[in-house]
């Protein structure tokens, strides 16, 4: 039978953006899944032939808030020169939707967190607004929903709770992604074996706040029960948690861990800062001891375990003391990895209306010696793996190179730590990556390892 090209619906091709950071990046590919069932949709990679682009915006600090403008306004840019419709999704639709829908007209669509089934009517023009008219935090929790891979099948991330209830001054997300809420365990494994049947070579479990899963849902040691139900009921060779916040620290996590090979020895704990003056105006829980204590405990279960944190230098209140003590810190700790941030006043928070802010210029030179400091930790630490072999997984050809791949150690997490750098024994490899394999390091620098494939 021919069908008459005059009245056959067009098909639209769909480009998306994703910014921010990996749950965003979950809510994204939910939103290539119901795409993907809808027969007038293409999905492509390529934005140059996109009819309709979706930018999924991150609203985290000042930052990222104006990537996602400056990724909205170029692509606006194109409307008319290929582009047809601009949809925009993600945090600061729940924030600051009036006034994107304001500033830039050219937006045709707005999606909300709470509305990401409403994606494929968005992009074909069936509905221009599924996001709320004023400013309001998410309720829901997507369970049980497609998904479409978007970095490939080295890695995937496995949302296992959505929201924050935790108090800190500085931090907005509260507001965007709602109140803390834990996922179903049984919905959490049928999504894994789903991944695994995919592919997937390492499964990265990730929330705003890792370690607090289940005590919604009144389950016991609810992390470490959840990631001992996944050790059995998937086949990943490698499975991952991050973020680890310093109040909901549970030590039967760090004892499965140390006993479990395939439970990555990793924990990302983002402290934010360490001194009791700080901690108390950031409304954050430790003290410099129990922090000190907490660093120590980690690494006696967990021998082999890689450790990263992140800071905030410039936060209201601080002072050249609490940055001495910090710094003071960060020497002793030796974090196999840090990121430092300079504090960005966010609208609507506690902090934003502090006294005693650091000027930027002085929060800045804080950063950079604290960076400094830690990239002669981390190649030091990097150096002491100098002979020794690790199982790493290649993840492909390095993005600066053709003649290097790339990959990890399993003390490296994806996208926020340094790379594997292969020069040696390619041959030795299956010809289909991502693969594991057995990986002798030959060089080392503060953040990249280089290697040589050996088994």
């Amino acid at each position: 039978m021919s069908i008459d090209a005059s009245i056959s619906k067009p098909v639209r091709r769909v480009g998306m953006i994703s910014l921010g950071c990996p749950k965003n990046l979950v809510d994204s590919e939910i939103m290539l899944g119901q795409l993907r069932e809808e027969s007038e949709v293409e999905i492509t990679n390529d934005l140059d032939s996109a009819d309709v682009v979706i930018v999924n915006t991150c609203g985290f600090i000042d930052a990222a808030k104006q990537e996602s403008i400056d990724t909205i306004l170029e692509v606006a840019d194109r409307k008319g020169k290929g582009v047809q419709r601009l949809v925009v999704t993600g945090c600061m639709v729940m924030k600051y939707r009036a006034e994107l829908q304001q500033a830039i007209p050219e937006i045709d669509a707005f999606v909300g967190l709470d509305s990401l089934e409403a994606i494929t009517a968005a992009v074909t023009g069936r509905i221009d607004d599924a996001a709320p008219a004023k400013r309001k935090m998410s309720v829901r929790l997507y369970e049980d929903l497609p998904r479409v891979l978007a970095q490939g099948t080295a890695h995937a991330y496995l949302k296992v709770s959505e929201g924050c209830s935790n108090p800190c001054t500085f931090c907005a997300i509260p507001q965007m992604r709602g109140k803390f809420r834990s996922r179903n365990i049984d919905s959490l494994v049928r999504e894994a074996q789903s991944l695994e049947a995919q592919g997937v070579k390492e499964l990265c479990l990730v929330a705003q706040d890792t370690t607090r899963y289940g005590e919604d849902l009144d389950i016991n040691n609810g992390l470490t029960t959840l990631v001992r139900t996944l050790l059995s009921e998937t086949g990943f060779r490698w499975i991952r948690f991050l973020y680890a916040y310093p109040g909901s620290i549970d030590w039967s996590l760090f004892e499965l861990m140390g006993k479990e090979k395939r439970f990555a020895s990793y924990c990302d704990i983002p402290l934010q800062h360490v001194t009791a003056n700080v901690l108390k105006t950031m409304r954050r829980p430790g003290s410099p001891d129990e922090y000190r204590r907490m660093v120590t405990r980690m690494r006696e279960l967990v021998p082999d375990l890689s450790l990263r944190t992140t800071f905030i230098t410039g936060h209201p209140g601080e002072t050249p003391r609490d940055f001495g003590e910090l710094y003071e810190f960060v020497d002793w700790a030796q974090f196999d990895q840090m990121g430092a941030f300079v504090y960005s006043a966010e609208e609507a928070t506690i902090a934003a209306r502090m006294p005693g802010l650091p000027s930027r210029k002085t929060a800045e030179r804080r950063r950079e010696k604290l960076m400094q400091l830690q990239q002669e930790i981390s190649r030091s630490r990097n150096e002491a793996k100098l002979g020794e072999t690790f199982d790493a997984l290649i993840t492909g050809v390095c993005a600066e190179t053709e003649h290097l791949l790339e990959g990890r150690i399993i003390g490296q997490a994806p996208e926020i730590d340094g790379r594997l750098l292969i020069n040696d024994g390619i041959d030795l490899l299956p010809e289909t990556l991502p693969a594991f394999a057995r990986v002798a390091i030959t060089d080392a620098h503060p953040y990249d390892l280089v290697g040589a494939i050996v088994g």
